[in-house]
This record gives structure tokens, sequence and C-alpha cells, in this order.
């Protein structure tokens, strides 16, 4: 085998695709030569933001549909349409999440819909593509999953413990599935510490320069830094399935 594998004429689906790591994944993905397919969430907002980004991705043939990952009816609906207007799929790449900031100790703050809705989105809907597009990626025969897990699933620190919680459960769940679906899918996922992005509520430049000067690189990730772990696991770790590959800048060090 050699490397970087070419990924001209895959088929490439981002989930999630419209968010900040997700963009940034489906930019590079593309420019690698890869046709994407990116989702948004229902709505002519999220519809807008994702049709912005497919159209300033290199390349031709990508697009955005709707899908919702925390309704597995939605999924298998996005999985007919690929197989209807595309005919395979061999990357997934599980971008969607969510999250809400809670103390660690105020216990009573995690209540359990909260609780419900972190390890919806962020496990079970990431299970949920998995199971979804299986078929697609077995057919494949060369089919990838990346997952986004996060550092706050071996050191416990993070915006509530139920998403450290639930990042430990993708976790294990790479491990699984790389047993599983192994030869045909490699399953990986892509541990972040701190990322740039709007995803976590509340968190402003102060804490962003704070926890820079606490990271061994001295600066906190850019959506790009995660996107090229992603890429790297398409194009260069092709016998690599079953782990996370921790994309940190040296943070889980300190």
């Amino acid at each position: 085998m050699s490397y970087p594998r070419d990924l001209k004429n895959k088929v490439a689906l981002v989930v999630g695709g419209a968010g900040g790591i997700g963009a940034a994944t489906s930019r590079l993905l593309a420019a690698a030569g890869a046709r994407l397919i990116i989702t948004h969430m229902p709505g002519q907002e999220f519809a807008a933001i994702a049709s912005s980004v497919v159209a300033q991705l290199p390349g031709e043939g990508h697009a955005a549909f709707e899908a919702d990952v925390s309704d597995t009816p939605s999924l298998i609906g996005l999985r007919d349409r690929i197989s209807a207007e595309h005919g395979r799929l061999d990357i997934l790449v599980n971008a969607a999440g969510f999250t809400k900031p809670v103390p660690h100790a105020d216990l009573d703050a995690l209540n359990d819909d909260l609780i419900d809705q972190m390890f919806r989105v962020n496990w079970r809907g990431q299970f949920a593509a998995i199971r979804t597009f299986a078929p697609l990626l077995i057919a494949s025969g060369d089919g990838l999953v990346v997952s986004i897990s996060s550092i706050a699933a071996f050191t416990g620190v993070g915006s509530s413990i139920a998403y450290c919680a639930a990042k430990a459960g993708i976790d294990v769940m790479t491990k699984c599935l790389g047993r599983v679906l192994a030869p045909h899918v490699r399953v990986l996922a892509v541990a972040p510490g701190v990322v740039d992005t709007t995803f976590v509520p509340g968190r402003d430049a102060s804490f962003n320069d704070k926890v820079s000067h606490t990271t061994p690189l001295k600066r906190i990730a850019e959506p790009n830094d995660i996107a090229a772990g992603i890429l790297a696991c398409a194009t260069h770790l092709g016998f690599s399935t079953g782990t996370t590959i921790v994309v940190d800048g040296g943070r889980a060090l300190q």
C-alpha cells in the first residue's frame, strides 16, 4: 500500500458538516479529491449555512442534506438518498455534537433531561449514524468511520460530567466497532482538547488565552488542526483501526 492514499472518486459524508470542525474537515477532504455530502439540522438558517459551506468546497458534485442524528428515520432517509444519488459511501465523519457547561460539583444542575440529551446526540447519534451507514461502508470494501471524541473522555475534565462520559463512550464504541466491522471498514476517533469554535457556550477569548498558556504547544487548536487529524485517518493511517488519535497540543499532559 502506498501513502498518502488517494481520495479521488471517494464519497465522504460529514455529519454536522456545517459546524466548525465539520466544515474544516469537509474542505480538507474535498481538496484531497473526495466528493462531499454534509448534513445540517432542519431549518432555513442551518440550510443556508450548509449551502455556503458546500459552495466554497473545491471540486464538484458536493451536496448538503438535512438530517438529525437524534432522529434515526432521518438518517435512514439520508442513506436512501445517498444510495440513489451517489451509489456509494466510503467515508463517514461523525462531527455532530452538543454540550452545555455544568460545573462538575453542581450535581443537581446535571438533571435527567440534560443527561439524556447529552447522550442522545453525542453517543447514541454517532452510533446510529454508523449503524445506518454501515452497509454502504462495508460495500465500499475500504470504508472508514471517524468519530469526534475528546480528551475529556480520559482526563475527566470537560464541559460537564455527562459530556466526559459520553465521549468516553465514543472511545469504547470505536474499539468495539473497529473489531466487528473489520476488515472492510476501519473505525477511528479523533480526540481534540480545546478548539477555537463556538461549540461550548460561554467560552470567550479570555478562556482561550488561559488555556493557551497552560498547553505545551502554547495555543489552542484551530478547526483545521482537528480536520487535519481526520484527513490523516483517511490518507495516512491505513493500517489503524479501533483506536483514538489525540490532537490536543499536549493539553492532556497537564
